[in-house]
């Protein structure tokens, strides 16, 4: 009886602080739908409201009608659900990658109206056993090993997997003996698309005790170590970073005497942290980084520099990565910056956010006062008036504002644990 181990499976997702409203995301596929029942019976054990949505590509003809199943089952269950059509793909880039991210922040976005901080998704260990393959394909290292995680942020919504203990046969199974039905996606058949091919892989590995399961542990395994990695990379942190004007700056002394996977991922991280990247760097350009960095010099990655100043190294915006992007004093600048004036009353119609850039540096005679070095400068917000600088706080020049990063440097330390 697979009923019972999966629905403990559930369970122990949720358990012992189950939220009050649950959203999952179901597509109409066996995984989902089996994911939708079981979290059915808990939400009516534990009093939750569970809501469910579909994301509509609009890649596929049968689309609809599966839209359609999962609406119909729904309706018979007594749990809400809505159908969210995407239809922003410019023809551009990876369409799986484009469809995959555009879905992610969809259900985000249905979520907050929602009110929903949680979304649960239907991935099972064979999903986790072909992630590993493929990033073995990439030759990945243990994050990448640790393929995907039980429970991620993204987009302000909590994404749990409460099913990367069960199989695809089991979630069928426990669909037949229910007598609920569910679609077949004919691309899970395509050979042109690479998780597929690790699928098929798996059947040939098969014989040499490589299966789905065996490599779902080993993703567990991998995950534990990336959290030792990821805790001593915190510890090494608060020893030898510093933020200044958004700009991370390590201790070359103290970073020379570190093993090499703790200084990569420091890199990474402050990388990570300052161009607000999705994903991180790859490790081929991390590692180019740090040979250049062991020369004495520095070199550019995901829109930052990186290089030695004065016995430290400072990770900082690059100033071409955003000397075009332009808000007003009461949006984020870059993501990440919000200049205020002091004196609330103040009239800001007219004046603009952007990049100090070189000639409001010029602009700044005490700018050598703010002990920053003019590289990192030149990235830092200004408050504008035309071709003219009002205010660059970071840059000696307030005049009576303020640059406040969103969340606090303490965001960057913080950082270093959830990813």
């Amino acid at each position: 009886m697979v009923g019972p181990r999966l629905t403990q499976q559930v369970a122990n997702a949720f358990l012992p602080d189950p939220p009050d409203s649950l959203g999952v995301a179901v597509s109409g596929g066996g995984d989902s739908m089996a994911l939708l029942h079981l979290l059915h019976g808990f939400c009516a054990l534990h009093g939750a409201r569970l809501h469910a949505v579909t994301v509509n590509h609009g890649l596929r003809a049968e689309a609809g009608a599966e839209a359609a199943l999962v609406g119909r089952f729904c309706a018979s269950l007594g749990i809400s659900h809505d159908v969210v059509v995407w239809e922003n793909w410019d023809g551009t880039g990876n369409l799986q990658a484009e469809a995959r991210a555009a879905r992610y922040k969809q259900m985000a976005i249905w979520a907050g109206k929602r009110g929903i901080q949680n979304i649960a998704l239907g991935h099972t260990a064979d999903d986790q056993a072909e992630t590993v393959l493929m990033r073995l394909g990439r030759r990945s290292g243990v994050d990448g090993l640790a393929a995907m995680p039980r429970r991620m942020v993204r987009h302000g919504v909590s994404w749990v997997r409460p099913l990367l203990g069960a199989s695809r046969h089991e979630l069928r199974t426990y669909l037949q003996d229910r007598r609920i039905d569910w679609c077949e996606d004919p691309s899970n058949e395509d050979p042109k698309f690479e998780r597929v091919k690790a699928r098929r892989a798996l059947v040939a590995l098969a014989d040499l005790g490589i299966e789905a399961r065996g490599l779902a542990i080993v993703a567990d395994q991998m995950a534990q170590a990336r959290t030792a990695l990821n805790w001593n990379t915190f510890l090494a942190a608060r020893e030898l970073a510093t933020v200044d004007a958004g700009a991370v700056v390590l201790s070359e002394r103290r970073m020379r005497i570190l093993p090499k996977e703790i200084q990569r991922r420091l890199l990474v991280q402050a990388l990570r942290w300052i161009s607000g990247a999705t994903y991180p760097a790859r490790r081929a350009a991390i590692a180019t980084l740090m040979t250049e960095l062991g020369k004495g010099q520095g070199a550019t990655v995901e829109g930052c520099h990186a290089r030695r100043i004065k016995g430290d190294i400072w990770v900082f915006r690059e100033h071409a990565a955003v000397r075009n992007l332009t808000s007003t004093p009461d949006e984020l600048w870059d993501a990440r910056w919000r200049l205020s004036p002091r004196n609330g009353d103040l009239d800001v119609a007219g004046m603009t956010v952007r990049a100090l850039g070189p000639d409001g540096v010029e602009q700044c005679p005490g700018w050598r006062d703010a002990r920053r070095p003019h590289a990192v400068l030149l990235s830092t917000p200004a408050v504008w008036r035309g071709d003219t600088v009002i205010a660059a706080p970071l840059a000696g020049n307030d005049q009576n504002w303020h640059a406040d990063l969103d969340g606090g440097a303490e965001t960057f330390f913080a950082a270093l644990l959830s990813h």
